[in-house]
């Protein structure tokens, strides 16, 4: 069975605060990884430290949950 394509306009099926509520942790999510793609490009010794801090700065949330649960001894 296909499956039905969602049009801009329905994916939120008209309820417009959801709308906004669930684009805006997209930008949030790209202003976090432009921040540490630029803090760990900038603090990287070598061209392949910045490739890594590229890839950290793609998983950056997971990584601050691991450091967060860890740290509380979870």
């Amino acid at each position: 069975m296909p499956k039905k394509r969602i049009e801009k306009e329905d994916c939120c099926e008209g309820n417009h605060k959801y709308h906004s509520y669930h684009h805006g942790h997209h930008a949030l999510y790209g202003l976090g990884f432009i921040g540490a793609a630029i803090y760990y490009i900038s603090t990287a010794t070598g061209f392949w430290m910045g490739v890594l801090g590229v890839l950290k700065a793609i998983v950056w949330p997971a990584l601050l949950v691991f450091q967060l649960l860890k740290s509380l001894g979870m």
